[in-house]
This record gives C-alpha cells, sequence and structure tokens, in this order.
C-alpha cells in the first residue's frame, strides 16, 4: 500500500520559484518586443525612415554646392591678396581666425545676444585700429614728406549704382569695339563738384573739345598720379598746390563722353592702377565689395 507525505514549501523554494518566473517573463516580453519590432513600424518610424531616404537622396547635390562655395571663397581670398599686393606692394597678412566661417560653427549653442556683443566689440576695436593706424601713416608721411596713396573719392557720396568699367579692355561706346580703358568711370550730374583725392601739385590742366575733353592732373608725390577727365568748369590752375577734399573741377561732357561723367585715373610711377582699389579706406565694406563688383562686371565704358 503506497503512502503519501504531505510536501512542505519552504520559503526559499517559494522565493527562487518567484525569481524564475519573473525571469521567463522578462524574456518572453524581450522576445515580443523583438519580434513585434522586427515586423511592425511606428508611425515615427517610418517618417524618420522616409526622412532619411529623402537625405540620401539630397547628399550628394550637398556635397557638389559644398565643393562649389570653397571654391567661390578661394577665389575670393586670392583675389583679395591680388588686390592687397596692388596697393601696398606687399603680401596681405593672415585673417583674423574668427573672421572665417568656422567661427560660426558652434553659434547654434550661443545666443544671439551674445553674438551681437561680441560683434560690437569687435567693429569698435577695428575701428579703433584702424583710426590708429591712419593717425600713425599721417604722422609718418608728414614726419619723412612721402606721400600718401591717393585713398579718398573724388566725388562726394558715390554709391556702388554709380560705378562703371574700370581699367581693362572695354567695349567703347562710340566704336563698339574693345579698347583699353585706363581708369574708371563714375556716372554723376552735370556740375557735381570733383575732389582731390590726396594731397598734390596740379601738374597739368587741359581744356579741349577732343578725346578726354577737360582734365586736371595732380602730381601727389612718392610715384601717385591723379587725372579728372571729362570735366565742365576746372576751378585750379597748373603749379598750384591743392590739399586732400579740395574743389578743383565740375563734372562736365566734355570731348568724347558718352553720358555725364567723371573718368577718374591713378598712377603709379608712370603705370595706370586700378583705382577702385584705393576707394577701401572712404567707403564700408559692403560698399567697396559692390563697388569693385560694378568695376569688373561692366563691360562697356563710357567713353
Amino acid at each position: 500500500m503506497r503512502r503519501f507525505k504531505e510536501a512542505h514549501r519552504t520559503f526559499w523554494r517559494i522565493l527562487v520559484g518567484v525569481v524564475k518566473y519573473a525571469l521567463l517573463s522578462v524574456l518572453m516580453a524581450a522576445v515580443y518586443y523583438a519580434i513585434f519590432a522586427a515586423f511592425v513600424s511606428t508611425d515615427t518610424e517610418k517618417r524618420l525612415h522616409r526622412e532619411n531616404k529623402l537625405y540620401e537622396k539630397l547628399y550628394p547635390g550637398m556635397q557638389e554646392r559644398e565643393a562649389l562655395v570653397y571654391d567661390v571663397i578661394d577665389h575670393l581670398q586670392f583675389r583679395d591678396a591680388r588686390i592687397y599686393k596692388d596697393v601696398f606692394y606687399a603680401p596681405a597678412p593672415s585673417l583674423d581666425p574668427v573672421a572665417t566661417t568656422e567661427f560660426f560653427s558652434g553659434s547654434d549653442t550661443i545666443p544671439d545676444r551674445n553674438i551681437l556683443k561680441y560683434t560690437a566689440l569687435k567693429a569698435d576695436a577695428l575701428l579703433s585700429v584702424a583710426d590708429r593706424v591712419e593717425a600713425a601713416m599721417q604722422e609718418v608721411a608728414a614726419h619723412y614728406g612721402q606721400a600718401l596713396p591717393p585713398l579718398s573719392l573724388p566725388l562726394s557720396g558715390i554709391s556702388y549704382v554709380q560705378v562703371g568699367a574700370s581699367t581693362g579692355e572695354r567695349m567703347n561706346p562710340f566704336y563698339k569695339v574693345n579698347a583699353r580703358h585706363n581708369g574708371l568711370d563714375i556716372i554723376a550730374s552735370q556740375g557735381d563738384p570733383v575732389f582731390a583725392a590726396a594731397k598734390g601739385r596740379v601738374s597739368s590742366v587741359v581744356r579741349s573739345f577732343k578725346g578726354e575733353g577737360n582734365v586736371v592732373e595732380i602730381n601727389h608725390g612718392d610715384g601717385y598720379v591723379t587725372r579728372y577727365c571729362h570735366l565742365g568748369d576746372i576751378y585750379v590752375s597748373q603749379g598750384q598746390t591743392v590739399p586732400v577734399g579740395k574743389k578743383i573741377a565740375a563734372i562736365g561732357l566734355s570731348g568724347n563722353s558718352f553720358v555725364p561723367h567723371l573718368h577718374f585715373e591713378v598712377l603709379k610711377d608712370g603705370e595706370y592702377r586700378d583705382p577702385v582699389h584705393y576707394f577701401f579706406a572712404s567707403v564700408s565694406p559692403s560698399d567697396y565689395a559692390n563697388m569693385l563688383y560694378m568695376s569688373v562686371n561692366t563691360g562697356q565704358s563710357m567713353d
């Protein structure tokens, strides 16, 4: 005859059973979630998948545009270096590290007010440095008797839309053929005053109905000469010493002039220079950039 004994469950056996059940439940939940995730996508996952597909299509084009932007930046830096060398006959100085686009790589985390504050402080510092450099140049020039380049504008309040063709091969408005153009055309109203771009001595005054028309030539020393052509009335005489900003003539239509304008020339040691390269000290950086663009891309001269 079989006998049965009453089983007594101890605390440890119960605890082990509970732990096994919990582990089995977690494992089953993980298996169910893996199966669900493998075969069922949520709305967010579907949206992210579509966005990833779109970015995959756009990425090659974005790479091409990035390469194009870098090429343009390199070209602009090359042109800036040439302009600096034409004016100062020395290599351009190294760029300020914060002046490059790399400075803005972390700007998403910088509050706008901090960026504005830094920009204002940087601008003030640069203006202060520019004032000190200009004062130093004036002092050196006065002490050693050397002349400064003609850095002042020959007309008052010039806007970049008034700037026409500069030096180089340009279409002649009368003969419709390319011809050498040795100066910068600046559109103005007839009778507007023309000013000396730097201190100097009037070396020549010509009044003519042909060619360059009425012309004033000023020798500024140190090899610099400026010429003002197609003038109307002339208010100075040969041999007269004039300060910078002196009113020397008025805009006219003399000689072979297509419209009233000033044909402005700058020479250094007898060689023609691009006058727009000397405007940077008298206008804002944005205006100077626009003037440079207009002077290079205007294909027809006005004389």
